[in-house]
């Protein structure tokens, strides 16, 4: 990797962390520079601006959590179950998720609209097929799934309050996701 890759690379990991502590709005490009060991000029030279550096960061994210968590409308609850551990594992895209939420306006993700629509395709077409349950529509199912799933990550307000132990015993909670999945998709 040569010295504008490892920059880059440096200023993304600064960014992450910046953004997902202080999301677009409370981020400061002083700051990540710092944390990076960079001019600051350089992110602006790299990114334009700091809402691109923000896209940016965040479509790096995305695009790992589309990698590395297989869709399968066939096997919902062990979906659900890797979904689970990717957000417990990664509690800064969550939060950066949430800033994003909180902050839509400054950035239109295409892409992540176009794979849960295609999510919801798939959980249409298993309907249709009887693999799984119709009781749900497929965007309720879909919604349903990523809420239980990602209920105990940090910026959820309920998970960890409802069920304060619930990360002391994760193969349990895990468990309960799992179970929990396999109702609401029952065929």
């Amino acid at each position: 990797m040569g010295n504008a890759e490892a920059t880059k690379e440096r200023i993304l990991e600064a960014a992450m962390e910046e953004f997902s502590s202080y999301g677009i709005a409370g981020a400061r490009v002083d700051r990540i520079a710092k944390k990076a060991n960079c001019n600051k000029n350089m992110i602006y030279i790299y990114f334009e601006n700091k809402e691109t550096l923000f896209t940016t960061v965040l479509q790096n994210n995305l695009q790992r959590v589309y990698e590395e968590i297989t869709f399968t409308p066939d096997d919902l609850p062990g979906y659900a179950v890797r979904v689970f551990d990717f957000a417990i594992a990664n509690p800064g895209l969550y939060r950066l998720l949430a800033w994003y939420s909180l902050e839509q306006n400054t950035v239109n993700l295409a892409e992540r609209t176009l794979v849960q629509q295609k999510k919801i395709t798939e959980l249409m077409n298993a309907q249709r097929s009887g693999l799984i349950g119709s009781t749900f529509t497929p965007g309720f199912l879909l919604t349903a799934i990523m809420v239980l799933a990602t209920a105990w990550t940090p910026i959820n307000p309920f998970g960890p309050s409802y069920e304060p132990n619930a990360l002391k015993m994760p193969a349990e909670t895990r468990e309960a996701v799992f179970q929990a999945v396999s109702l609401l998709a029952k065929a």
